[in-house]
């Protein structure tokens, strides 16, 4: 079972609650409270691309990255029409992120950082984001708290279209602090009229905050905060998603 080889196909069908234009304003709240060395964002893990199009409509040059080719696919396709530049897309992993140039924000967002498994692939990820950020240059992301991922335990999901049919369930591991989600997806396929069954495992990985930190502070960042879901305060206690920002020195010469 491999991550979003099927899903892709039906992922926005399944994610239409993700208010993509919320989480815009909020990035951009963010941009313009700590300011930036310019326009160009790198979308790490974008996925379907839908937040890499609110953002490019919005006059940022934007790159979107995913581990994912189904993924991009669909990301291209629906970034062929934006208004002003283009959205460029590359296929790679996080922790091998390979840009052409600079970039002047990093954006990673619907708790994709969990997605990272490995602690050593994630530290290695921060670095390459640091690495090709300018002076200056912001990073944000969120995550699934630990407390989020523990509750979801022993759970079980259905998503529902008119086209698609997905149920789920996961399994948390205190040990490896792995939350499992495997699922089953049913999608109608137009040109035969017969139901496609496909099976996914996707795996996300509980990280403490203060490991976060750590892991920021070692790559580099500075000024590094916290804040809660859509919320421009420090997270509460209980709160399913934290948000983290992080900048590079603003007086480094950054050589790549």
């Amino acid at each position: 079972m491999n991550s979003y080889d099927f899903l892709a196909g039906c992922y926005d069908e399944f994610t239409t609650d993700v208010g993509y234009s919320a989480w815009a304003d909020y990035i951009e709240a963010h941009f313009r409270r700590r300011g930036l060395p310019g326009k160009t964002v790198l979308d790490l893990a974008c996925g379907t691309g839908s937040l890499t199009r609110e953002l490019a409509q919005r006059g940022y040059e934007m790159i979107g990255v995913d581990l994912s080719p189904e993924m991009l696919a669909e990301a291209a396709e629906k970034n062929q029409n934006v208004d002003g530049i283009s959205p460029i897309f590359l296929c790679q992993s996080m922790d091998k992120l390979d840009l052409y140039g600079t970039i002047d924000a990093c954006v990673c967002c619907l708790d994709s950082v969990n997605y990272v498994t490995d602690p050593k692939k994630l530290q290695k990820a921060f670095e390459r984001v640091y690495l090709f950020l300018m002076p200056g240059g912001l990073f944000v992301f969120d995550i699934n708290t630990p407390e989020k991922l523990q509750g979801l335990d022993g759970q079980v999901f259905l998503d529902e279209t008119e086209d698609a049919y997905c149920v789920w369930r996961a399994e948390y591991s205190k040990r490896s602090r792995i939350c499992s989600y495997f699922m089953d997806i049913f999608r109608l396929d137009e040109e035969s009229g017969l139901w496609e069954r496909g099976e996914e495992l996707h795996r996300e990985r509980s990280y403490e905050p203060q490991e976060l930190v750590e892991y920021l502070t070692q790559a580099g960042f500075q000024d590094i905060r916290q804040f809660g879901n859509l919320k421009m305060r420090a997270p509460k206690p209980g709160e399913d998603r934290i948000f983290f920002t992080a900048r590079k020195n603003p007086k480094l010469t950054t050589q790549i």
